[in-house]
């Protein structure tokens, strides 16, 4: 997988998109796109023990709440990135929610959405966009940041 880590530690995988909120999106075929939240996510939520998974059919606006992922320290909001139709969850998610921590951007994936207008991930960050968003976030500090914080690299 292409991807650029940011600050050492987070992956932004470049076949994606993302949202400020730490969504990402995958467009796949037939305007859909699944939907996940980031590795950056997944680590400041720390250990997640409860997903409340979308119901199927489901219609969400952009900006929606698609999901709410609980964890040791907090209940997070996920949001849609996109306006559409819910067609798939990861039903694995119910019995593993860890699976989010272990592989944010594989097995971790929350639902599928049937987009209702495919143009809406224009709208979105492109990988380089969120890792340089990224990147500001950990330099100003919303996190506590390595000693020696590096530039973007591209692997």
């Amino acid at each position: 997988m292409d991807e650029i880590i940011v600050a050492d530690k987070y992956r932004v995988p470049k076949d994606r998109f993302y949202t400020k909120e730490h969504e990402w999106l995958l467009v796949e075929e037939d305007n859909k796109a699944k939907v996940g939240i980031t590795d950056y996510a997944q680590s400041e939520l720390g250990d997640i023990v409860y997903v409340e998974l979308p119901e199927l059919n489901q219609e969400v606006e952009s900006g929606d709440t698609l999901a709410n992922i609980e964890s040791v320290k907090s209940v997070a909001a996920v949001y849609a990135p996109v306006a559409g139709k819910v067609v798939d969850i990861n039903s694995e998610l119910e019995n593993s929610p860890e699976l989010i921590n272990e592989y944010p951007y594989e097995d971790g994936w929350i639902c599928v959405l049937e987009m209702r207008d495919p143009s809406e991930v224009e709208d979105l960050l492109t990988a380089e966009e969120y890792a340089e968003y990224l990147k500001e976030l950990v330099e100003e500090g919303e996190e506590e940041p390595p000693e020696d914080i590096l530039p973007v690299e591209e692997e």
